[in-house]
C-alpha cells in the first residue's frame, strides 16, 4: 500500500530522524563505499557494536506512532492499551532489519512496499496484527509502509554507490518521499464531512471528462474514445526565451577548455516542450491555441489527471493534492447573469453533486491553496463580455491566492498582456509535428477498426503532398481527414473548404442514404436543405457573438427560413426538424436542457461564412475583421465566395489600412482559388513591408498566411540578429518543403542565436531532408544541435556525430548509448532534466566535458551529482 492512500501521512522532517538512529553514523568515506552493505552491519541494536538497546527500539516506535497519532488529529486518539499494542507490534516488526540477511542494494531494489511485508512476515505478522483489530492494523501497516519507504530513502542518501547502482528505484524513493511531504503540506487536517465529500467530487471529475469525443470514427454517431487511449501530448512554447538561472551558478562549467563559451550567452531559447510539462513551475497560465488544437481535450485530461492523484511525479507534482475545477465559459454565461462566485460553481456547471456540497466546501479547498481553476473558452464568449470575466478573474485570484490556475483562448481572441498585470505566463499550443501526426493517424485507425492499409496509405500521403499536410495540423482537422480517408476509399479534396465540403457531405447525406435510413414517414433532409437551416443557426451565433443558443431562438429562426422551403415544411413542425437537425446531423448537440451549439466551432464558422456570403453582407465581414472570432468566418467567406466577391472582400480588408486587416487578406489567398492578379499583388506587397516580422504576433499572422510568405521573405543581408532569427522561425513554424531553401540562405550566419535556432527546431520536416539540406550545412563549434526522437539522433549519427547536442525531449537510454557517436561528443545539454530518470549512459562519452541541465523546476545541484561521471563539469539553469 502505498503511505499516500492510508490515513496517516508522516513528513520527512518527523520520520527522517528517528529512522537515523536504527543505522550506524556514516564515517569517512562512507558515501564513497563500493560495494553493498549487510543491513546487520548497519542497524545499531545488533551486534557487539550496538548502541540501540530494545527498550531504545521500542521507545523509538512510540515515537513514531504517537507522531503518527498528532497527524490523524484527536478524533482518532487511543486508549493506552491499545497505543502499547500498536507499539509492541511496531518494535518487533522494526528489530527484524537485522535478520533479514538483505543487503541495502537488495533492499532498495525490494522497494519499501515488499520490504514492509518482508518486516511483517519474519516478525510472524498475521499473528501480531490478530490481536490489533482492524483499525490498529491499519494504523500499524501505514506507519511501518512510511517508516520503509524513508529507510530506503536514506541507504540511497547514505551511499552514492546505491544511488549509482540503482537509479531508477533512487529516483522512485526521491519522487515517493517528495510526494508524500507535498501532500502533508498542501492538505490540512479536514472535516471528516469535507473529505468524504471531496473523494465523491473526484471521481465524478475523473468519470465525467474520462473519454474524448471522436468526430468521425463512425458515420452514425460520434464515438466516445477513452481519454486514456485517446489523449496525445502536444507541444506549447511560451513567447520569450528563457534566461539562465543564477549567472554564478549557471556560469559553473560553462566554459569549454580553450575559454570559450559552452552556452550562448544571457539566452536559453523556448523551445516546444509537451504542455502538460510546459505548465509546471507556472501558478497562472494563459494557454492560446486555434480551433481544435486540443485546448478542451487538455483542459479535461488535467482535471481527470488530478482528480485520479495517479502518476503525478517528476513534472507533475504542482497537481498533488489538487482538487479540480472545470469552468466552461460558455456555460457560465449561458444565461446572462453574473458569473458565479466559488459557492455557484457547482450548481451553475450542473453538476449532479451540487445538492449535497458542505456549506463553504469549495471556498475552504481554495482558501487553503489547493485549488487547480480550468477556465475554458475566453473566445466561446462575446467581446463586450470579456472585460466583466477578467474582473471576475481578478477577484478570485485576490480572494484565493496560491491557486492554480489555466484559462484557454484562441490566440487573438484576447491582447497579449490581457493577464499581464495578474502575472500570468502566456504560452501557445504548437501545431502538431510530424510525429504527432504519425501518432493520431495510428491510434485513430486503431480506434475505428479500420484496415491497415488505409493507415499506411494516408501516412503517406500526409507526408508526400504538401497541402494535405498543411491541413494535418490539428487533432479535429486530423480527425477528419482520417474519417473521409477511409470513407472515400483512399480520395481527398485538397483544399481546406472541399474538405469541410466533404465532411459535411458524409455527415448530413450520405450516412444515412448508406445505412438505409429513409423510411416513408420520417422526414427526409438532403444536403442543401440541412445545410440551409444550420447556416442560419451558425450565422446568428456568429452576428450575436456566442457560441450556443437556447433552442426557443433556434426554433424561432427556423420557423422565418421554413416559410421559404415549402418541401421542407410539409414534412413536419418547426420543433420536429429541429429535433431531425439536433439528432441526425451530427453537427448539432444540447450542451445543456434548453441550449444547442455547433460540435465544433470550425463548422460554425464554416457554415456562418457560408450565410454572409449568401446575404452579401461583406461590409459587415470587413467591419469585423478586426474582432478574432470573426477572423476564420472572413477566411471561409474568401473561400465560398466567386470571383467579384472575393475581390470586394479582400479590397475591403486592404482598405482598411491595418496590419491585422493585411495578415488577414494574406492568410485567405489560400482559399482564393481564383482572384484579379492586381490584387492578389496588392496584398503580397503589402505583406512585405510587414517583413521581417518585429513581434511574435506579427510573426504568428505571417505562419497563418501559409506558404505565399515564403517568396517575400528577406534574406540574411541587412537584417540584425534577432531580425534574421524571426525570419528562421516564420519559415520553419510555415513548415512545408518550399522552406528549406529559405533556411538554407541563414546556414552560414555569423550570429550563434540564428544558427541555434535552425539546430533547435527541425522536427517539423522530413528528417533525413532537413539533416541533409539543413543540419549538416551548419557549423558546429558555437551551437547544440537539438535531438527529440531516435530519427533525429540516427540522422546526426549519420552526419558523423555533433560535439554539442541538446536532448529536447527523454530518449531511451538504449538509443543514446548506441546511437551517438561517443568520442564525438564533448558538450550535452538536457531539458528538462527532471523527466530524465537516467544518466548513466552520461559515463560512456569519453570526450565529454559538459553538461548542462535546465528545466522550469526549481533545480537542487546535488540531486543529480551521484549520477554525473566526476571529470564532468555542470551547468544549472532554469
Amino acid at each position: 500500500m502505498e503511505p499516500v492512500s492510508v490515513g496517516v501521512r508522516l513528513a520527512s522532517s518527523a520520520v527522517v530522524p528517528l529512522i537515523k538512529k536504527l543505522f550506524t553514523s556514516e564515517g569517512s568515506g562512507a558515501g564513497l563505499v563500493d560495494k553493498p552493505v549487510r543491513l546487520s552491519s548497519l542497524v545499531t541494536f545488533k551486534g557487539e557494536k550496538r548502541t540501540l538497546t530494545y527498550e531504545d527500539l521500542h521507545k523509538l516506535a512510540a515515537d513514531l506512532i504517537e507522531r503518527a497519532l498528532q497527524v490523524r488529529g484527536p478524533h482518532d486518539e487511543l486508549q493506552e492499551g491499545e497505543r502499547e499494542a500498536v507499539t509492541d507490534a511496531l518494535t518487533i516488526t522494526l528489530h527484524g532489519l537485522g535478520d533479514l540477511g538483505l543487503d541495502d542494494v537488495e533492499a532498495v531494489r525490494l522497494g519499501h512496499e515488499r520490504l514492509a511485508y518482508e518486516l511483517y512476515m519474519h516478525a510472524d505478522g498475521p499473528s501480531i496484527v490478530r490481536l490489533l483489530g482492524e483499525d490498529l492494523t491499519r494504523l500499524y501497516s501505514s506507519v511501518l509502509d512510511t517508516a520503509c519507504l524513508h529507510i530506503l530513502h536514506f541507504f540511497t542518501q547514505r551511499s552514492t554507490f546505491v544511488a549509482r547502482t540503482l537509479v531508477e528505484q533512487t529516483r522512485q524513493l526521491d519522487e515517493a518521499t517528495t510526494r508524500l511531504d507535498i501532500l502533508i503540506e498542501r492538505i490540512p487536517a479536514r472535516p471528516a464531512v469535507d473529505a468524504d465529500f471531496e473523494d465523491r467530487y473526484t471521481r465524478h471529475i475523473a468519470t465525467k471528462h474520462s473519454r474524448l469525443t471522436i468526430y468521425g470514427i463512425d458515420l452514425n454517431n460520434a464515438r466516445e474514445w477513452p481519454l486514456d487511449t485517446a489523449y496525445l501530448s502536444l507541444e506549447a512554447a511560451a513567447t520569450s526565451e528563457h534566461q539562465l538561472a543564477g549567472s554564478s551558478q549557471a556560469a559553473q562549467g560553462s566554459h569549454d577548455d580553450k575559454g570559450q563559451s559552452a552556452i550562448p550567452d544571457g539566452w536559453v531559447l523556448s523551445v516546444p516542450q509537451p504542455v502538460e510539462h510546459a505548465l509546471a513551475g507556472h501558478n497562472r497560465v494563459l494557454l492560446r491555441g486555434i480551433a481544435g488544437s486540443g485546448k478542451t481535450t487538455l483542459v479535461q485530461w488535467l482535471a481527470v489527471a488530478t482528480a485520479r492523484q495517479d502518476d503525478l511525479t517528476s513534472r507533475l507534482t504542482h497537481l498533488i493534492g489538487r482538487v479540480p475545477f472545470v469552468l466552461p465559459l460558455r456555460t457560465l454565461t449561458r444565461h446572462g447573469g453574473e458569473l458565479p462566485t466559488p459557492d455557484r460553481f457547482l450548481a451553475t456547471l450542473g453538476c449532479p453533486l451540487a445538492g449535497v456540497q458542505p456549506a463553504g466546501w469549495v471556498e475552504r479547498i481554495l482558501a487553503a491553496r489547493r485549488g487547480l481553476l480550468l477556465i475554458d473558452g475566453i473566445d466561446e464568449i462575446p467581446e463586450q463580455e470579456r472585460e466583466r470575466t477578467r474582473h471576475w478573474l481578478r477577484d478570485l485570484l485576490e480572494a484565493f491566492p496560491g491557486n492554480l490556475w489555466l484559462v484557454t483562448s484562441r490566440p487573438s481572441a484576447v491582447r497579449d498582456d490581457w493577464l499581464e498585470a495578474e502575472n500570468f505566463t502566456e504560452l501557445t499550443l504548437s501545431p502538431m509535428n510530424r510525429t504527432d501526426v504519425t501518432e493520431f493517424v495510428r491510434r485513430w485507425h486503431v480506434a475505428a477498426g479500420a484496415d491497415a492499409s488505409y493507415e499506411q496509405a494516408l501516412l503517406t500521403a500526409i507526408r508526400t503532398k504538401q497541402d494535405l499536410g498543411r491541413l494535418a495540423t490539428n487533432p479535429l482537422m486530423c480527425a477528419l481527414i482520417c474519417a473521409l480517408h477511409r470513407e472515400r476509399r483512399g480520395f481527398l479534396p485538397r483544399g481546406r473548404k472541399d474538405l469541410y465540403d466533404a465532411a459535411l457531405s458524409m455527415l448530413l447525406e450520405r450516412r444515412d442514404r448508406e445505412r438505409d435510413m429513409y423510411t416513408p414517414g420520417r422526414i427526409q433532409l438532403t444536403r442543401d436543405p440541412q445545410i440551409q437551416l444550420l447556416q442560419k443557426l451558425a450565422y446568428w451565433m456568429i452576428r450575436n457573438g456566442r457560441s450556443e443558443m437556447s433552442q426557443h431562438d433556434a426554433t424561432a429562426l427556423l420557423t422565418d427560413a421554413l416559410a421559404a422551403m415549402p418541401h421542407v415544411a410539409e414534412q413536419g413542425t418547426t420543433e420536429q426538424i429541429f429535433r431531425h437537425l439536433l439528432i441526425r446531423s451530427g453537427l448539432l448537440r444540447e450542451p445543456a436542457v434548453g441550449a444547442v451549439d455547433f460540435v465544433h466551432r470550425t463548422f460554425q464558422d464554416y457554415l456562418g461564412a457560408k450565410a454572409a456570403v449568401e446575404d452579401r453582407d461583406f461590409g459587415l465581414l470587413v467591419h469585423n475583421a478586426h474582432l478574432d472570432q470573426w477572423e476564420d468566418v472572413i477566411r471561409m467567406a474568401v473561400a465560398h465566395a466567386r470571383k467579384g466577391e472575393r475581390a470586394e472582400i479582400l479590397t475591403g480588408l486592404l482598405e482598411r489600412d491595418e496590419q491585422r486587416c493585411v495578415l488577414l487578406a494574406a492568410a485567405s489567398l489560400e482559399d482564393a482559388t481564383e482572384l484579379d492578379p492586381d490584387i492578389r499583388a496588392r496584398i503580397e506587397t503589402l505583406t512585405a513591408a510587414l517583413l521581417p516580422p518585429q513581434d511574435d504576433q506579427v510573426l504568428e499572422d505571417l505562419v497563418k498566411a501559409g506558404p505565399i510568405v515564403l517568396s517575400l521573405l528577406p534574406g540574411p543581408a541587412e537584417l540584425t540578429t534577432e531580425e534574421a532569427r524571426r525570419v528562421v522561425m516564420t519559415a520553419q513554424y510555415i513548415g512545408t518543403d518550399s522552406s528549406i531553401p529559405v533556411l538554407r540562405r541563414f546556414c552560414h550566419h555569423p550570429a550563434a542565436e540564428v544558427r541555434q535556432q535552425l539546430a533547435s527546431y527541425w522536427h517539423g520536416f522530413e528528417t533525413d531532408v532537413y539533416a541533409e539540406e539543413v543540419i549538416a550545412q551548419l557549423t558546429q563549434d558555437d551551437i547544440y544541435f537539438a535531438v527529440r526522437n531516435p530519427a533525429e539522433l540516427a540522422a546526426l549519427h549519420g552526419l558523423g556525430g555533433r560535439s554539442r547536442i541538446k536532448l529536447s525531449a527523454p530518449l531511451d537510454p538504449h538509443d543514446l548509448r548506441k546511437i551517438l557517436i561517443a568520442d564525438c561528443v564533448t558538450h550535452i545539454w538536457v531539458e528538462g532534466y527532471t523527466s530524465v530518470s537516467d544518466l548513466g549512459w552520461l559515463g560512456t562519452l569519453p570526450s565529454l566535458r559538459s553538461v548542462l541541465l535546465t528545466d522550469d523546476q526549481p533545480i537542487v545541484p546535488e540531486d543529480l551529482r551521484p549520477l554525473v561521471p566526476a571529470h564532468v563539469e555542470v551547468a544549472y539553469a532554469s
